[in-house]
């Protein structure tokens, strides 16, 4: 594939190359030792090849901006990693764990990068999916419904595990590939020329999926390629020499190994698809609610983590204080803890809650992750 080049500089390139040739170059007689002109001849026949280099130079890998209209950490979270280990085991970019294993016939690892959205709710509302470097659109489905595949099977896909899925063939043989679209978002045909940054969908729940979120993957012909390390790496356990993110995508994405993603208060026992439909997240509640719970919903706890829950009344007196220890390591964790009304009802105010994650406790720099809401009761 022939690179576009700034139209200056080919004018200029094709000046040098005339000039070149305005004097002819018999290297097949003595004439040029005669005169001396020889090393003047060489250098000329030399440049060709430089210059022709210089006209058509390699293409370089894609730099990649956010395929999210979000904001990391706030309302949209990185949940799981290109797996780099082939076989059982799981292998982040980091050497950490925040991957899975999808059998495929390029081996038992996750191929993509997933940035997942907080619940059914936000999904309804739109988040738009966006091409992260410019190219050509080179396949697309629309149209399969957004459902979780606990629900229908896995058999029930037949085959279209990416869901509703928008393909860009980049320069040199590259390819990204955007999965889990919502149906009837995909606003992008086959042929089409996108720029980066540009909306081609919607965040949905189509596919081999659990919950809404974007799959993200990159290709150069046909390796996957993880687009924190790109093609090469000094340190096997770090963000590569030339990763593909552009400097402000890769800032806007430091590598997180849990996400405490959502949390609320609720005045009964939390349901767990009703807190990922969106339907727990009430400001306020009834001052005569028959109990005071707060939940949380986590990607990646590992056994042996330590999860805190702390409630706090409007005076600034703790209500509750209470730690459980993650039995087993789970891609996805939901867990409450509360307390129940004993008087005719709650004194009214706002209440804090706090849910703490502390990973590797006994050690000398333990991890920590929390998230806080609050609630007025009146």
């Amino acid at each position: 594939m022939f690179h576009q080049l700034p139209v200056a500089f080919i004018r200029d390139a094709s000046t040098v190359m005339r000039r070149l040739f305005q004097r002819p170059m018999n290297f097949g007689t003595n004439d040029a030792m005669k005169t001396g002109k020889w090393p003047l001849l060489a250098i000329r026949a030399l440049l060709i090849p430089i210059l022709l280099l210089a006209c058509f130079p390699a293409a370089a890998q894609p730099e990649l901006v956010m395929p999210v209209r979000c904001d990391p950490g706030k309302d949209c979270w990185v949940v799981n990693y290109v797996d780099h280990d082939p076989g059982e085991g799981i292998r982040d970019y980091t050497c950490g764990k925040a991957t899975y294993n999808v059998t495929s016939k390029r081996g038992n690892r996750h191929q993509g990068v997933d940035i997942a959205i907080r619940d059914l709710a936000v999904m309804a509302g739109g988040v738009e999916v966006l091409a992260a470097a410019p190219g050509i659109v080179r396949g697309v489905r629309d149209g399969m419904k957004d459902v979780s595949v606990r629900e229908i099977g896995h058999a029930a896909l037949k085959g279209k595990d990416c869901g509703n899925r928008v393909g860009i063939e980049h320069a040199d043989g590259w390819l990204t590939q955007y999965c889990h679209l919502r149906r009837g978002s995909v606003a992008v045909r086959n042929g089409d020329r996108v720029e980066a940054g540009q909306a081609i969908g919607l965040i949905g729940l189509s596919g081999f999926t659990e919950y809404p979120h974007l799959h993200v993957q990159v290709m150069k012909g046909r390796d996957i390629v993880d687009p924190f390390t790109g093609t090469g790496r000094t340190d096997k356990c770090s963000v590569g020499d030339k990763p593909l993110w552009t400097k402000e995508a890769l800032a806007r994405l430091p590598y997180r190994p849990t996400a405490l993603y959502t949390a609320g208060f609720s005045a009964t026992r939390p349901d767990p698809k009703q807190a990922r439909a969106g339907r727990l997240s009430a400001d306020v509640l009834a001052p005569a609610s028959k109990a005071l719970v707060l939940w949380v919903d986590i990607f990646h706890v590992h056994k042996g983590d330590k999860l805190e829950f702390r409630i706090v009344t409007p005076g600034g007196k703790a209500l509750l204080k209470h730690r459980v220890v993650i039995k087993k390591r789970s891609t996805r964790h939901f867990a409450y803890a509360g307390k129940p009304l004993k008087a005719s009802q709650w004194p009214a105010g706002v209440y804090a809650g706090e849910i703490r994650l502390i990973r590797d406790a006994g050690s000398s720099n333990p991890q920590k992750f929390a998230i806080t809401r609050r609630v007025m009761l009146q």
